[in-house]
């Protein structure tokens, strides 16, 4: 195994272990939701806990597409109480920005080390990070305001 794999392996593994969070998260997310606009938030929410599985699933057959060997442990997991809709909101948001932040650690390596395969990959998943974030940005902004959410 070369050095670029190593590192390759140590990036996918955190990726990995960053979406496997996001599917925690979604979950209790999506059962911490409450008021009027419930049900489709619900589903919003459990639809991104299913993609941050696919996510998680497809780092891990990058790991063992490598020779290595897939991490059985999950990311951070911080409850903070906070339930109101805005409040998991932002949260999602500071979720989605370090598993983005961890998709162009792995592009800059990939690049580097002239992996084409893993550079397509992280672009492919920057890209719908980017797009997560844009859909929570416009989530957390008021009606009618069309400024971008910067809290």
């Amino acid at each position: 195994m070369s050095k670029n794999d190593e590192a390759y392996i140590s990036i996918l593994n955190e990726i990995m272990e960053t979406e496997l969070a996001g599917v925690v998260k979604y979950t209790h997310y999506s059962l911490m939701i409450y008021g009027y606009n419930r049900i489709p938030i619900v589903d919003w929410m459990k639809g991104n806990a299913t993609e941050s599985l696919d996510h998680a699933h497809r780092a891990g057959e990058f790991v063992t597409l490598l020779g290595g060997h897939p991490s059985l442990k999950i990311g951070t997991l911080l409850e903070t109480e906070q339930h109101d809709i805005g409040d998991i909101l932002r949260e999602s948001l500071q979720h989605e920005k370090h598993a983005l932040n961890l998709y162009y650690k792995l592009l800059e390596a990939a690049t580097e080390g002239g992996s084409v395969l893993l550079e397509e990959y992280a672009r492919e998943q920057i890209i719908a990070e980017e797009s997560h974030l844009d859909e929570v940005n416009k989530m957390l902004r008021f009606p009618g305001q069309t400024q971008v959410f910067t809290g």
